[in-house]
């Protein structure tokens, strides 16, 4: 196996259970295989002891705006690179529309309010 295959795998599986949903259309499913592919190794813990190296990410990150997220996901931020040369323009949206799918991260240490 290659280095890169082995790669993405460990990044596929260490994905939360979130990144595991079978009720995804393709396009979300196609969003889901890049975000592993190309985010994940800094929006993910690929090892339960490595930090994060960017924001984990959800359907509220940018505040829940898809022509943000689709603004830097393409163009990037000063701690995050572009990938409008790497994906297309639907890509893009895939992965938007993937994002859109995941619920935001619970802290664990944090004592969940009954309502």
């Amino acid at each position: 196996m290659t280095r890169s295959a082995s790669v993405l795998l460990a990044v596929i599986a260490a994905a939360p259970a979130w990144a595991q949903q079978g009720d995804l259309d393709d396009t979300q499913r196609l969003g889901r295989r890049l975000f592993a592919q190309s985010c994940g190794v800094c929006h993910t813990n690929v090892q339960r002891t490595t930090p994060l190296y960017g924001p984990a990410l959800s359907r509220e990150s940018l505040g829940g705006q898809a022509d943000v997220m689709r603004e830097v996901i393409a163009n990037g931020t000063p701690r995050m690179p572009g990938f409008k040369h790497n994906f297309e323009r639907g890509e893009i949206d895939a992965i938007v529309a993937y994002l859109k799918t995941v619920p935001p991260k619970t802290d664990p240490a944090q004592p969940t309010q009954a309502r």
